[in-house]
């Protein structure tokens, strides 16, 4: 048995996988966010570990035969997260998230006193990566900055809980501006560059690489008979690509999740920083993920059921099954700012079109359709740096949504295809990659591709009449500064 624990924004998911990678059993606590003003966004690391191992217990309640035989653990987590821990491993202040856009004076810092960013990490500074933060907090809490010993992502310090080890893979650290994408290691130029040298990050491993055990107490509260492997593990969208075998050049892939992304595995570095087009280490040694990545996706459409005070399956009934036309309102879904292709922090959404005929169904659509309005802005940014995507696999929350699916096939002029558990994909790859740590099997053998249960075509005449109204929702952008 295997374990996939993903340390979401909104929940943590664990699944429990079999060694025929059958999802035996999962179970979700939900995360609450914490913003103390408009695009500042933390969580207390204490609500990370809570909500892990309530997983876990409700695991053993349930399922407690097959928990007993666990061999090795995969974590994926949210990328970009600040987690600031003293020389006793104990977290300073809450963690600064990969949606904060705070940052965005040190982002100009840091490319000035750094001038080959960009070249060696493949990213521009957005105020979302982790050493801008770290320079705001040296600015503004420097008394914070100067207790720091150790700088951990979310899932590397659910990891030194769980084990007592500071290890992080190479993909989540790609998220960081610390690393040099190219070598898979530390680069001391940009750490130099926010004050702070190696001795302030964990040891580096890839994926599917053996980091650490789980501790000897916590295996026996759940009834391990062993202490497990923990893996290196993912960032959530490269996990999610293990899960969906996404680890070859020419498959692609859209995340519906709180945030949204489209990515698409390389075997070399294709680089668009410019563009705000993102360059990550995959989990898989050898391979890199390029990504246009947008801040609000899945969280849209819970913004939507908040609003109507309904749930978002009531927000997506009425809908059917797929648009008819695209809706006469229009959504921009910059809800905490945007990064492909504008990197602003500070814009915010909107509403365009409404009228007193205006129905709940109207802007439900258009908020769907708003979210894949800034996919397709990715696809383009992705074309730019040559990568051209013919199809993609569907992960994350919004996956569940067919009326979803059939928008973004018609937008992006593409064939959409759905899995079977499709939403919990970042948890099944972490689990894929708990198994590749204990048994050192083929990369192939495990990561194979789960059968897709459902494929969304474009339909010609939509696809008309959404490239017809992309180029006026473009328009609609306007930058506050």
């Amino acid at each position: 048995m295997y374990l996939g624990i993903d340390l979401g924004t909104s929940a943590v998911k664990t699944v429990l996988v079999d060694g025929a990678q059958r999802v035996i059993a999962s179970e979700s606590r939900p995360l609450m966010i914490t913003s103390t003003q408009s695009g500042y966004y933390e969580q207390d690391p204490a609500q990370w570990i809570e909500a892990t191992f309530a997983t876990l217990d409700a695991l053993k309640t349930s399922h407690g035969k097959e928990l007993a035989t666990v061999q090795g653990i995969g974590l994926s987590g949210q990328m970009h997260g600040a987690t600031l821990l003293d020389a006793s491993s104990r977290p300073l202040r809450p963690c600064i998230l990969w949606n904060d856009g705070r940052a965005a004076a040190e982002c100009r810092v840091l490319e000035q006193r750094w001038p080959a960013l960009r070249a060696v990490t493949g990213n521009k500074a957005m105020p979302g990566f982790t050493a801008p933060k770290l320079l705001w907090v040296a600015t503004h809490e420097p008394e914070v900055f100067a207790a720091t010993k150790l700088v951990l992502l979310p899932k590397a310090y659910l990891r030194l809980v769980m084990s007592g080890e500071a290890v992080e893979d190479v993909s989540d650290a790609s998220g960081s501006l610390w690393l040099d994408v190219a070598r898979r290691d530390w680069s001391d130029e940009a750490l130099a560059a926010t004050g702070l040298s190696r001795d302030h990050m964990p040891r580096l491993v890839e994926g599917c690489a053996a980091a650490a055990t789980l501790r000897s107490d916590l295996a026996q509260r759940w009834g391990m008979v062993r202490q497990p492997v923990i893996a290196g593990g993912a960032g959530d969208n490269p996990a999610g690509a293990v899960g969906i075998g996404a680890i070859q050049p020419g498959t692609a892939f859209v995340s519906l999740g709180t945030s949204g992304a489209l990515l698409a595995p390389t075997s070399t570095i294709a680089a668009n920083p410019d563009c705000a087009v993102h360059t990550f280490c995959h989990a898989i040694p050898g391979m890199w993920i390029q990504a246009g990545a947008m801040l609000s996706a899945a969280s849209c459409l819970a913004w939507a059921a908040r609003l109507f005070g309904v749930s978002e399956a009531e927000l997506l009934a009425p809908l059917g099954s797929h648009p008819q036309a695209p809706s006469p309102v229009s959504f921009l879904p910059y809800l905490a700012g945007e990064r492909t292709p504008h990197d602003d922090p500070v814009v915010r959404g909107m509403l365009d079109g409404l009228s007193h005929g205006t129905d709940r169904a109207a802007i439900v659509q258009a908020v769907l359709e708003g979210v894949a309005f800034a996919l397709a802005d990715c696809r383009d940014a992705l074309a730019d740096a040559g990568i051209v995507i013919t199809e993609a696999d569907a992960i994350g929350g919004g996956s569940r949504s067919g009326f979803w699916l059939s928008v973004l096939a018609n937008v992006l002029n593409i064939p959409i295809h759905r899995f079977a558990g499709g939403e919990t994909g970042a948890a099944f790859g972490a689990a894929r990659l708990g198994r590749l740590a204990v048994t050192g099997e083929a990369i192939a053998t495990v990561c194979t591709r789960p059968q897709r249960i459902e494929t969304y075509k474009p339909d010609t005449g939509l696809t008309d009449a959404y490239a017809e109204r992309l180029p006026a929702w473009r328009e609609l952008y306007r930058p506050r500064h």
